[in-house]
Protein backbone atom coordinates (compact mmCIF):
# COMPACT_ATOMS: atom_id res chain seq x y z
CA UNK A 1 0.00 0.00 0.00
CA UNK A 2 1.46 3.38 -1.23
CA UNK A 3 1.98 6.82 1.39
CA UNK A 4 -0.64 9.47 0.32
CA UNK A 5 1.12 12.47 -0.52
CA UNK A 6 3.27 13.59 -3.26
CA UNK A 7 4.25 11.41 -6.06
CA UNK A 8 8.05 10.78 -5.11
CA UNK A 9 11.09 11.34 -7.44
CA UNK A 10 12.47 7.99 -9.21
CA UNK A 11 15.69 6.94 -8.01
CA UNK A 12 15.44 9.56 -4.76
CA UNK A 13 14.62 6.44 -2.32
CA UNK A 14 17.72 4.27 -3.92
CA UNK A 15 19.87 7.69 -3.92
CA UNK A 16 18.56 8.47 0.41
CA UNK A 17 19.78 5.08 0.97
CA UNK A 18 22.88 4.83 -0.18
CA UNK A 19 24.06 7.89 1.27
CA UNK A 20 23.00 6.60 4.80
CA UNK A 21 24.33 3.40 4.25
CA UNK A 22 27.43 5.33 4.07
CA UNK A 23 26.71 7.96 6.81
CA UNK A 24 26.18 4.82 8.95
CA UNK A 25 29.45 3.49 8.58
CA UNK A 26 30.82 6.78 10.36
CA UNK A 27 28.49 7.35 13.06
CA UNK A 28 30.48 7.84 15.91
CA UNK A 29 27.26 7.50 18.25
CA UNK A 30 27.46 8.58 21.90
CA UNK A 31 31.57 8.06 22.25
CA UNK A 32 32.28 11.75 22.74
CA UNK A 33 28.90 12.35 24.77
CA UNK A 34 31.15 12.71 27.76
CA UNK A 35 33.45 15.39 26.42
CA UNK A 36 33.08 19.15 27.30
CA UNK A 37 29.57 20.73 27.86
CA UNK A 38 30.13 23.45 25.38
CA UNK A 39 28.35 21.21 22.78
CA UNK A 40 26.66 22.10 19.71
CA UNK A 41 25.36 20.14 16.08
CA UNK A 42 25.88 21.67 13.13
CA UNK A 43 22.59 20.41 10.98
CA UNK A 44 23.84 19.19 7.33
CA UNK A 45 19.70 18.89 6.05
CA UNK A 46 20.21 17.08 2.29
CA UNK A 47 17.37 17.17 -0.14
CA UNK A 48 17.30 14.87 -3.35
CA UNK A 49 15.67 16.64 -5.84
CA UNK A 50 16.22 15.81 -10.12
CA UNK A 51 18.22 13.11 -9.18
CA UNK A 52 21.34 14.63 -7.06
CA UNK A 53 21.43 15.72 -3.31
CA UNK A 54 21.80 19.06 -2.00
CA UNK A 55 22.69 20.11 0.92
CA UNK A 56 20.07 23.22 2.61
CA UNK A 57 22.07 25.98 4.07
CA UNK A 58 21.57 29.07 6.66
CA UNK A 59 23.12 31.83 7.93
CA UNK A 60 24.71 30.54 11.47
CA UNK A 61 26.35 32.74 14.38
CA UNK A 62 29.67 33.09 15.45
CA UNK A 63 29.78 31.20 18.87
CA UNK A 64 33.08 30.34 19.71
CA UNK A 65 34.86 27.39 22.42
CA UNK A 66 32.43 24.74 20.96
CA UNK A 67 32.42 21.12 20.52
CA UNK A 68 31.32 20.67 17.02
CA UNK A 69 29.24 17.76 16.20
CA UNK A 70 27.69 17.17 12.35
CA UNK A 71 24.25 15.94 12.23
CA UNK A 72 23.28 15.05 9.07
CA UNK A 73 19.29 14.90 8.35
CA UNK A 74 17.04 14.31 5.46
CA UNK A 75 14.49 16.73 4.29
CA UNK A 76 11.48 16.30 1.88
CA UNK A 77 11.81 16.99 -1.99
CA UNK A 78 9.16 19.38 -1.85
CA UNK A 79 10.08 21.34 2.05
CA UNK A 80 9.75 25.07 1.42
CA UNK A 81 11.67 27.42 3.88
CA UNK A 82 9.85 29.90 5.81
CA UNK A 83 12.47 31.37 7.86
CA UNK A 84 12.32 33.90 10.33
CA UNK A 85 13.68 37.01 8.57
CA UNK A 86 15.01 38.23 11.65
CA UNK A 87 17.09 35.10 12.40
CA UNK A 88 17.84 34.18 8.95
CA UNK A 89 18.65 36.01 5.90
CA UNK A 90 18.47 33.64 3.48
CA UNK A 91 17.73 29.91 2.56
CA UNK A 92 19.68 28.45 -0.62
CA UNK A 93 20.55 25.01 -1.38
CA UNK A 94 24.03 23.26 -2.94
CA UNK A 95 23.79 20.51 -5.27
CA UNK A 96 26.47 18.23 -2.59
CA UNK A 97 28.35 17.29 -5.58
CA UNK A 98 29.62 21.01 -5.73
CA UNK A 99 31.96 20.43 -2.22
CA UNK A 100 34.03 17.97 -4.69
CA UNK A 101 34.29 19.52 -7.96
CA UNK A 102 33.32 23.13 -7.39
CA UNK A 103 33.52 25.90 -10.40
CA UNK A 104 34.69 28.09 -8.05
CA UNK A 105 37.09 27.69 -4.92
CA UNK A 106 39.94 28.62 -3.23
CA UNK A 107 41.45 27.97 0.12
CA UNK A 108 44.27 29.27 2.45
CA UNK A 109 46.59 27.24 5.24
CA UNK A 110 46.08 28.07 8.93
CA UNK A 111 47.87 26.93 11.87
CA UNK A 112 45.68 25.79 14.65
CA UNK A 113 47.21 24.12 17.73
CA UNK A 114 50.50 23.03 15.96
CA UNK A 115 48.77 21.34 12.81
CA UNK A 116 48.43 22.96 9.23
CA UNK A 117 44.78 23.15 8.46
CA UNK A 118 43.20 23.69 5.05
CA UNK A 119 40.61 26.81 5.14
CA UNK A 120 38.25 26.07 2.11
CA UNK A 121 36.44 28.46 0.30
CA UNK A 122 33.98 27.54 -2.27
CA UNK A 123 31.99 30.63 -4.11
CA UNK A 124 28.34 29.71 -5.45
CA UNK A 125 26.36 31.12 -7.46
CA UNK A 126 22.29 29.68 -6.93
CA UNK A 127 21.05 29.26 -10.90
CA UNK A 128 17.56 30.39 -9.65
CA UNK A 129 18.36 34.32 -8.32
CA UNK A 130 21.84 34.66 -9.49
CA UNK A 131 23.07 35.13 -5.88
CA UNK A 132 26.50 34.13 -5.38
CA UNK A 133 27.30 32.72 -1.92
CA UNK A 134 31.10 32.15 -0.28
CA UNK A 135 30.77 28.88 1.44
CA UNK A 136 33.56 28.37 3.79
CA UNK A 137 35.50 27.89 7.14
CA UNK A 138 34.02 24.97 9.44
CA UNK A 139 30.96 25.21 7.27
CA UNK A 140 32.72 24.59 4.51
CA UNK A 141 35.03 21.90 5.96
CA UNK A 142 31.67 19.81 6.99
CA UNK A 143 29.80 19.74 3.19
CA UNK A 144 33.12 18.55 1.77
CA UNK A 145 33.84 15.82 4.81
CA UNK A 146 29.91 14.75 3.90
CA UNK A 147 30.44 14.65 0.54
CA UNK A 148 33.41 12.47 0.95
CA UNK A 149 31.81 9.70 2.72
CA UNK A 150 28.29 10.23 0.79
CA UNK A 151 29.86 10.53 -2.71
CA UNK A 152 32.81 7.99 -2.34
CA UNK A 153 35.25 10.32 -4.56
CA UNK A 154 38.13 11.89 -4.52
CA UNK A 155 37.81 16.22 -4.90
CA UNK A 156 39.40 17.98 -7.55
CA UNK A 157 41.11 20.27 -4.61
CA UNK A 158 43.57 19.35 -1.86
CA UNK A 159 42.17 17.77 1.45
CA UNK A 160 43.40 17.48 4.71
CA UNK A 161 41.28 14.26 4.88
CA UNK A 162 42.50 10.48 4.80
CA UNK A 163 41.01 9.69 2.09
CA UNK A 164 41.64 5.78 3.05
CA UNK A 165 40.15 6.48 6.42
CA UNK A 166 37.60 9.79 7.36
CA UNK A 167 37.26 8.71 11.11
CA UNK A 168 40.91 9.75 12.28
CA UNK A 169 40.80 13.03 10.39
CA UNK A 170 37.25 13.72 11.41
CA UNK A 171 37.34 13.27 14.95
CA UNK A 172 40.41 15.89 14.95
CA UNK A 173 38.39 18.36 12.89
CA UNK A 174 35.15 18.51 14.48
CA UNK A 175 35.63 16.57 17.44
CA UNK A 176 38.25 19.11 19.46
CA UNK A 177 36.81 22.74 20.58
CA UNK A 178 36.44 24.99 17.50
CA UNK A 179 38.41 28.21 19.30
CA UNK A 180 38.08 30.54 15.32
CA UNK A 181 34.67 30.73 14.19
CA UNK A 182 36.21 31.22 10.62
CA UNK A 183 32.52 32.59 8.74
CA UNK A 184 29.37 33.11 9.59
CA UNK A 185 28.35 30.62 6.54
Amino acid sequence: MSRPGPPQEPGRNSLIDDAKARLKKHDCGTEYSHCSSNKCSILLPLLAKDGKLYLLFTLRSEKKDMWITPVVGFIDSNFEARPNPDEVKNVFLVPLEYFLRPRVYHQSHVTRCGRRVIVHCFEYTDPEDGVTYCIRGLTARCAVFIALVILGEKPSFEVDFNLSDLIPPSEESFLKPQKHALSKL
